[in-house]
């Protein structure tokens, strides 16, 4: 069964431009069974449709709830959470990805980066503080992630061979999705997954056995960067700045929540 691993909405990320309800027609219309909700450190697009969506139509089409979460010092991460489980700080950007993992695999969750070769400053190879400690950091970083994302659409495809090469030479399942954010993006990524995959939590059992999982699609040649052209880089340069200025302003509910779940751990040893 084909899912979109990696789905923009409007209701959930700022630059998303496409609905979650006519996401999912779209989708169907292509033959997909199956998208996971990957917007930018939001849940709400998930939300529109849990609320309002859900048991009403499309009820044989499976929405995963995830989430990109922008990592203070590795870029975008994919996350997914079991069904159940309610972090706000998964909403919180600005954690760095050490501390991320730990509270995503003490919760039961999985992660794995997003484009990892990509745009400097939103991708875990390729960030400014990475390439600093680039040796000492990437075999135990890369060990610890679940699954990595091996086909982007939105991507070129030499970044997706080297995603590709991370994959195998580590021996983690890839994921392949659109990344789309418009209309006529929608689809050209996909991930085979197994027909009785219907929640997060299946997927999370499944992807760690290991498995190697058939993903792939349509290059999308029409991203603002192929439209800006060498002015795509001031752009680059501006989301590092609008990056630090976001964790900035999260910081003391970032805080907070941290210490609201230390302090639930604790309750439970």
């Amino acid at each position: 069964m084909k899912f979109d691993m990696h789905c923009h909405t409007k209701e959930g990320s700022m630059d998303g431009k496409v609905i979650i309800e006519e996401f999912i027609r779209r989708l169907e219309e292509k033959g997909f069974g199956g998208m996971l909700v990957s917007d930018h450190n939001s849940y709400d697009g998930y939300r529109k449709w849990k609320n309002s969506i859900k048991g009403k139509q499309h009820y044989d089409f499976v929405v995963l709830k995830g989430v990109e979460y922008d990592t203070m010092d590795c870029g975008h991460i994919l996350v997914i959470m079991p069904e159940g489980v309610k972090l706000w700080i998964l909403e919180m950007r600005g954690l760095p990805v050490g501390m991320l993992i730990k509270i995503v695999h003490y919760y039961g969750g999985i992660l794995g980066p997003a484009h990892p070769f990509g745009e400097k400053y939103m991708s875990a190879m390729t960030t400014r503080q990475q390439k600093i400690k680039y040796a000492k950091r990437l075999s135990n970083l890369v060990s610890q992630f679940d699954f990595i994302e091996i086909f982007n659409a939105c991507e070129k495809k030499s970044v997706n061979d080297k995603a590709y090469e991370l994959a195998r030479e580590y021996a983690k399942p890839g994921f392949g999705g659109s990344d789309a954010h418009k209309t006529d993006c929608i689809g050209m990524g996909y991930t085979d997954l197994p027909e009785y995959i219907r929640s997060e939590s299946d997927l999370i059992a499944y992807v760690k056995t290991g498995p190697q999982i058939e993903c792939g699609g349509t290059f999308y040649e029409r991203t603002t960067k192929d439209r800006l052209g060498k002015a795509h880089a001031v752009l680059v340069e501006s989301f590092y700045v609008y990056n630090k200025m976001g964790n900035a302003f999260r910081s003391y509910k970032r805080h907070k929540e941290l210490k609201n779940i230390f302090d639930r751990q604790k309750g439970l040893h």
